[in-house]
């Protein structure tokens, strides 16, 4: 299958995502926020596939929201109100959904981010696993400066990474977080020089989390994510709940041996 905004590539047990209108600054159009729900279930569906990079072309990571295109949704419109808000509540959910099957991925999405990252564009990277960026890199939570609330994932995402008052800042003010805040704060993992370097420092890094277990991955994000909305007693009982039901793999001895002889483990895929 093939996109009008994204790219899809495959090799081996690597995901490669791509936002492909780097000459337009990779905004989000119409057809992005139904084409990346589209390569996820792709990618959810391949067993193979251990983890992702998400990563774009051009000057900037992505500009966000196009403007342009969305410009009939930020008007009040024609007719009865009341429908019209119903209408547009039901599409806010359906944009929700395009950056939510990242978030429910169930293998690791590692963002590689250069340039600017802007309103949708923090939305999309709060919803992977890691971030990592280029030292030209800036984050800025833009919906502010246009006069409307984040309503796809920033603000409910965020709070898990940043402190409140800073997340706060952020949102209020719609400022600049350059790439050395960014670190500091752990809002990414690490920065490194330029785009190129930030695509294979991603990809180095996916390479290292395919070679584990990936009934233990997917594991480790499952609870992880559950555990965000649960009490720790909550956590503890949902991950003793999932060992009981996935410890006892053949993964656990192929992991052990190779730790004893200093080699690498070959795991078998997921089933479809």
């Amino acid at each position: 299958m093939t996109w009008t905004t994204l790219s899809l590539e495959t090799e081996g047990p690597l995901a490669h995502v791509r936002m492909i209108r780097g000459e337009a600054l990779n905004t989000m159009t119409p057809a992005f926020w139904t084409e990346i729900i589209e390569v996820f279930e792709a990618i959810d569906a391949d067993p193979a596939v251990r983890a992702v990079v998400l990563s774009s072309t051009g000057r900037h990571f992505t500009a966000g929201l196009d403007l342009a295109s969305a410009s009939g949704d930020l008007t009040a419109g024609e007719g009865d109100p009341g429908r019209g808000r119903e209408a547009f509540r039901r599409k806010v959910k359906r944009m929700q959904e395009s950056f939510s099957v990242i978030d429910r991925c169930r293998v690791p999405v590692i963002a590689a981010i250069q340039g600017g990252c802007i309103g949708g564009g923090v939305d999309m990277v709060t919803a992977c696993d890691i971030r990592l960026c280029s030292a030209d890199a800036f984050f800025t939570v833009q919906e502010i400066n246009i006069g409307i609330v984040a309503d796809v994932g920033t603000l409910q995402r965020l709070p898990h990474l940043l402190p409140q008052g800073l997340i706060r800042e952020l949102c209020y003010t719609g400022r600049r977080m350059l790439a050395e805040e960014a670190m500091r704060t752990g809002l990414v993992n690490r920065v490194v020089a330029d785009h190129a370097a930030v695509v294979e420092a991603a990809l180095a890094l996916a390479r290292e989390i395919a070679a584990k277990s990936p009934l233990a991955i997917t594991g480790i994000k499952a609870v992880l994510n559950e555990g965000r909305d649960m009490s720790i007693q909550q956590g503890l009982d949902y991950v003793a709940t999932w060992n009981a039901a996935m410890l006892f793999t053949e993964d656990v001895g192929k992991a052990v041996q190779a730790q004893m002889t200093r080699s690498a483990a070959a795991f078998a895929d997921l089933k479809r």
